[in-house]
C-alpha cells in the first residue's frame, strides 16, 4: 500500500489545482483519473472549451457557402477543436506529471476503506492510502429511459456529438435547456436544420418571460424550430416519436442526428461510498459542510459531484476553500460568495447574476425594474448585433442591485461588472453614473441604470 499525503479522485479544475498546491508546500499528492481523455477535467476536454471554440468558429462559417463547402468547413471547425483541447489536455497532464511531489494514476479509483482508494488501472490494482482525500469526479449526461436510443449510433450526448466530423443536416436537439440552446445556436450556425423539443410549457423556465422570449426569438431567426410540450416517447433509428402533451397528437420527427440535451449529474457511481462513509443526497449528490467536508470529515468533496451550480469556476472556488481551511485562517465557505454569475455561449450570449423578477416578485421585495433593448446600444450597432435585451432588477428599499439579466453580444464579459458591483455592495447609481469607454456593450450600464 501507497501512502500520500493526500489523494485527490479526477483530475477536474478544483482538483488539480488543490494537487500542485499541496506540492508547492512539499506534500505527497496521488492524483486518479479513470481516462487519458480527461486529464484536465470536463471543461477542457468535453465541456466549455470544446464547445466554446465551436461556438466560436460556428460564427465564422461562410453564409453563401454550399452545403457541401459547410460540411468541409464544419470538419476543420471539429479538428481545430481537437488541437485546442489536445493541447490543453497534455499541458494540464505534464503541470502535475512532471512534479516530483505529485503521482498520476490512470485508472478506476474507488474507496476500499475511510482512507483508502483502490486504483484499477489497465495492469494492476494499487491500493492508496492518505489521511486527506478529495473526490472530484464531476458530473455525467443523463440519458433518459427512452426506447430505441441504447446502442442507437444516430443519437449523440453532448459530449460524442462533438466528436462528431460529418456536420448533420437535420439536428433533433431533445431538451430545451441551457445546454440543448447552447448546441442548437451553434448547430444551426454552422449550416444545420435544427429542432427542439422541450417537454416543459414554457423555454428556460427559470429565466423571465421577456428574456425568455427574447431568446427563442432570436433563435427562431437562425431558423431553430420549437416545439414545446413535447414528450418524447421512442426513438428509431434518427426519427424521433414524441406525444403533443396539450393535443395528445403523436408525431414522427425525421432527423440525420439526435442529441440529448437532458441534464447532468453527479458522477459518483462506481466510488464506493458507503464504504467510506460518505453520504450522498436524494439527487446522487455527495453531502457536504460549509467547508466541503463529507459526512467524513477526512474526505472532502470538489466540483460538480456536490451539487448545485456546475460551473469551472464554482471548482476552483471551492479549491480556494479548502486552502484557506487547510493553510490559512479558515474565513472562506461556500455561503460566502454569493453572488455567482452564468452565461449561457449562444449567439448571441445569455448571462445572469442574482434574483429575475419573477424570483424577486415571488419573495415579495419591493423592486424597480428596467430594460433596454440592444437595438439601442451604439457599439451593437457598430458591431452589427442588435438582437436581444437587458435587464436590472433593484431593490427600491435600499438602491441596490438585486439581479440582472443580458441578453445580447459580449454579455459574458458584461455580467462581471454587474456583479463585482453586486459584491461589493454599490447602490444602481455607481453603475448609471460610472465612465466607460465609448463606444462599448459595457456602457449600456449607463442606461441600464437610469430609471
Amino acid at each position: 500500500m501507497k501512502k500520500y499525503d493526500a489523494i485527490i479522485i479526477g483530475f477536474g479544475k478544483g482538483g488539480k489545482t488543490l494537487a500542485a498546491e499541496f506540492a508547492k508546500r512539499q506534500k505527497t499528492v496521488a492524483i486518479v483519473e479513470r481516462s487519458d481523455r480527461m486529464y484536465g477535467g470536463t471543461c477542457i476536454n468535453i465541456g466549455c472549451i470544446p464547445t466554446k471554440t465551436l461556438v466560436h468558429l460556428a460564427k465564422e462559417t461562410p453564409v453563401k457557402a454550399t452545403w457541401e463547402e459547410k460540411k468541409d468547413y464544419y470538419r476543420q471547425a471539429i479538428g481545430r477543436k481537437e488541437e485546442v483541447t489536445s493541447f490543453l489536455r497534455n499541458k494540464n497532464y505534464h503541470n502535475l506529471a512532471d512534479n516530483p511531489n505529485v503521482t498520476v494514476y490512470t485508472g478506476v479509483g474507488s474507496f476500499a476503506g475511510p482512507d483508502v482508494v483502490e486504483v484499477r488501472t489497465e495492469t494492476e490494482v494499487i491500493e492508496l492510502q492518505s489521511s486527506q482525500i478529495f473526490i472530484n469526479t464531476g458530473a455525467e449526461t443523463i440519458v433518459p429511459p427512452i426506447d430505441g436510443i441504447k446502442e442507437n449510433s444516430r443519437v449523440y450526448t453532448s459530449t460524442s456529438i462533438m466528436e462528431l466530423e460529418e456536420l448533420p443536416e437535420r439536428l433533433v436537439i431533445v431538451g430545451g435547456g441551457y445546454i440543448g440552446l447552447e448546441f442548437a445556436s451553434m448547430y444551426a450556425s454552422f449550416g444545420s436544420k435544427v429542432t427542439v423539443l422541450e417537454g416543459y410549457p414554457e423555454l428556460i423556465g427559470r429565466e423571465d418571460r421577456d428574456i425568455a422570449a427574447s431568446v427563442q426569438t432570436v433563435l427562431e431567426k437562425k431558423g431553430i424550430a420549437f416545439h414545446l410540450n413535447a414528450k418524447v416517447q421512442s426513438v428509431d433509428g434518427a426519427t424521433v416519436i414524441y406525444e403533443d402533451a396539450v393535443t395528445h397528437e403523436i408525431h414522427h420527427l425525421e432527423g440525420d442526428a439526435i442529441l440529448l440535451a437532458t441534464g447532468r449529474r453527479p458522477s459518483t457511481s462506481g466510488l464506493n461510498l458507503e464504504i467510506a462513509g460518505v453520504k450522498v443526497n436524494e439527487r446522487g449528490a455527495i453531502m457536504v459542510d460549509e467547508w466541503l467536508r463529507t459526512t467524513n470529515p477526512a474526505i472532502r468533496a470538489i466540483g460538480d459531484v456536490k451539487g448545485g451550480l456546475q460551473f469551472t469556476y464554482i471548482s476552483l472556488d471551492d479549491y480556494r476553500i479548502i486552502r484557506e481551511d487547510l493553510f490559512g485562517a479558515g474565513e472562506r465557505r461556500t455561503d460566502d460568495r454569493e453572488p455567482v454569475s452564468y452565461s449561457v455561449f449562444m449567439d448571441p450570449p445569455l448571462a445572469r447574476v442574482g434574483l429575475s423578477e419573477m424570483e424577486a416578485r415571488k419573495k415579495g421585495l419591493n423592486i424597480r425594474v428596467n430594460t433596454l433593448p440592444v437595438a439601442a446600444i451604439p457599439r451593437a450597432r457598430t458591431l452589427g448585433e442588435t438582437d436581444g435585451l437587458f435587464k436590472v432588477v433593484v431593490d427600491a428599499d435600499t438602491n441596490k442591485i438585486l439581479g440582472c439579466s443580458l441578453f445580447g453580444p459580449e454579455t459574458n464579459e458584461i455580467i462581471n461588472i454587474v456583479s463585482i458591483v453586486m459584491k461589493t455592495g454599490q447602490e444602481y447609481t455607481f453603475l448609471r453614473d460610472y465612465i466607460f469607454t465609448h463606444p462599448s456593450m459595457s456602457e449600456a450600464l449607463n442606461d441600464l441604470m437610469s430609471f
